[in-house]
């Protein structure tokens, strides 16, 4: 049976890879297919409801699945990832550049997903574990 937390997991996955996606292929889009830019892909609002959407998500997901599996470290990664994102999106490409705010995006991206794609991972071990059983990688 899915459970919540491996639904916010997967979704959170998702929206950061379309956070990555969208910083490395929309320049290219864009030239290509010049009628995009009436849609305002490039414009921070896109960034902005990226944002609201993965943090909750990902705080919900990391936290849950973290007081399943006690491997905090994954909580770290992912908070560390949704940092760089936020601080990309205030910074902007005004303070930073716009190479900087497409690194702090895409290795904030990264840390979420690698953050993500673990704690799911360690869900499904810790779900496959029965109470009596002493293995160490049940822990």
């Amino acid at each position: 049976m899915k459970t919540v937390q491996e639904f916010a997991d997967k979704f959170s996955v998702g929206l950061s890879i379309l956070c990555a996606v969208h910083c490395l292929l929309l320049p290219i889009l864009l030239v290509l297919l010049p009628s995009l830019t009436a849609l305002q892909l490039q414009n921070e609002a896109f960034h902005f409801w990226m944002i609201v959407g993965v943090i909750p998500i990902s705080i919900y997901a990391l936290t849950v699945g973290c007081k399943k599996h006690q491997r905090y470290r994954l909580l770290l990664w992912g908070g560390s990832g949704l940092v760089l994102m936020v601080l990309a999106l205030l910074l902007g490409h005004d303070l930073i550049g716009e190479y900087g705010e497409k690194v702090l995006t895409l290795v904030g991206a990264s840390l979420v997903v690698f953050a993500h794609i673990g704690n799911f991972k360690r869900c499904q071990l810790h779900t496959n574990c029965t109470s009596h059983q002493s293995d160490s990688s049940c822990n």
